[in-house]
């Protein structure tokens, strides 16, 4: 049995030794009974400067082969989102790249009738985020002036998802959160942009524990306040609406929007901490999955979801329940961090060459974290060469001066 010296809870350090690799078969036809998008980290290129504030400069081999390691699983790609860093590292001209290879990628997978996505579209294997960071927000006007900013950034964005294909997320706006006067300059945008687009798009609702500038998002602090605006915009555009991404990390206000939405609109949990619950249901209704945790743990949400599908439901949930303890760590405050483990287990399972991210992000977690990190994946089944995982930490440790 493979073990390493990782630190203790007391200061010092142990042994630990990892438990045996787990099997995770990936799926003999597509998923059908949740919709699942695992939402994908980038992989740097390893000589590239990636310290804060450098241009954006990714391994496009490795990102690419990530994306397509995750569909191989069955499940769908949620690209370009705060999880490959948009805001936090990825620039508007690399993001461009990155929507552009993987709407070409996808397409080839459509092309090859594989078993686990045979009969599946584009659209259906991925969805890209649009937003606003291609503007200056030191630099943005107020009022109406701002609006039509953000509102020309939106479109710009739109329109480099659409001709490459996938399906389009309208992002929460840093700069709308900054020169929105309330509830009416968001339904103004917002419904401005769905009026426009061709396809049913998903909208996203980030919260603060994901990033602090979008406090006050749909015009008020009040989150009741603010879902009654939101479900208002979505059922006068229910038809524009394939669905809502709802990262507030509330489980109880997540299942009462699900209830309360349009026949046909779909609610696509981001709460990385309780979606077990939330992707089973309550008997009544269940969440589908837009995840950043599924990045990290996507070969046991493969086998759960296959579980629902085989009409095993106990079974996919225990599954799922397994895999919580470290969705709990790799999340725990400061969350926006969480690219970092996501990151770090891609490296540990030999899916990148180094143990790095665009715009240094990779120094955003403690040693002492990664090590946690290392432990429950390992526990929870999801170190895919145990060997070479115990290799690459131990590496870790003793460079970090373990």
């Amino acid at each position: 049995m493979t073990s390493l010296i990782v630190p203790s809870h007391d200061g010092g350090t142990r042994e630990y030794r990892l438990q045996g690799a787990t099997t995770w078969a990936r799926p003999a036809a597509p998923l059908k009974a949740r919709r699942a998008y695992a939402a994908a980290h980038v992989i740097p290129e390893v000589l590239a400067d990636n310290t804060p504030g450098a241009p954006a400069r990714l391994d496009w081999d490795a990102t690419m082969a990530y994306r397509h390691e995750l569909w191989s699983y069955g499940l769908g790609v949620a690209d370009a989102m705060d999880t490959a860093q948009r805001g936090m590292g990825l620039d508007w001209a690399a993001t461009q790249q990155l929507i552009k290879r993987t709407g070409v990628e996808a397409a080839s997978v459509v092309a090859a009738n594989n078993a686990a996505t045979v009969g599946t579209s584009v659209r259906d294997l991925v969805s890209c985020g649009a937003g606003t960071d291609q503007l200056d927000l030191d630099s943005l006007p107020a009022g109406e002036a701002g609006l039509k900013a953000v509102l020309e950034a939106y479109r710009e964005q739109i329109a480099v998802i659409t001709e490459a294909g996938p399906k389009v997320i309208l992002m929460a706006s840093r700069a709308l959160a900054k020169v929105a006067g309330g509830p009416d300059d968001y339904l103004k945008v917002y419904s401005t942009l769905l009026q426009e687009v061709d396809k049913p798009v998903i909208l996203h609702w980030l919260g603060t524990m994901f990033d602090p500038a979008l406090a006050g998002y749909w015009g008020s602090d009040d989150v009741a306040a603010a879902t009654e605006t939101f479900l208002g915009l979505i059922k006068d555009n229910a038809d524009k609406v394939d669905g809502v991404k709802v990262s507030l990390l509330d489980a109880s206000h997540e299942v009462a929007l699900r209830a309360a939405l349009p026949e046909g609109v779909r609610l696509y949990t981001g709460d990385d901490f309780n979606y077990p619950e939330l992707i089973d249901g309550d008997g009544s209704h269940h969440s589908d999955a837009l995840l950043g945790i599924f990045a990290a743990i996507y070969p046991a949400a493969s086998v759960a979801l296959q579980n629902y599908d085989a009409g095993n439901a106990a079974k996919a949930r225990e599954i799922l329940d397994s895999t919580r303890e470290l969705g709990k760590h790799i999340f725990s405050a400061p969350t926006f961090y969480y690219k970092t483990g996501i990151a770090f287990m891609s490296w540990l399972n030999g899916k990148q060459p180094g143990f790095q991210m665009v715009g240094g992000l990779h120094s955003g977690r403690s040693v002492c974290h990664l090590a946690k990190t290392f432990e429950l994946a390992d526990q929870a089944g999801l170190l895919q060469d145990p060997a070479l995982a115990a290799f690459r930490m131990s590496g870790f440790l003793q460079t970090s001066g373990i």
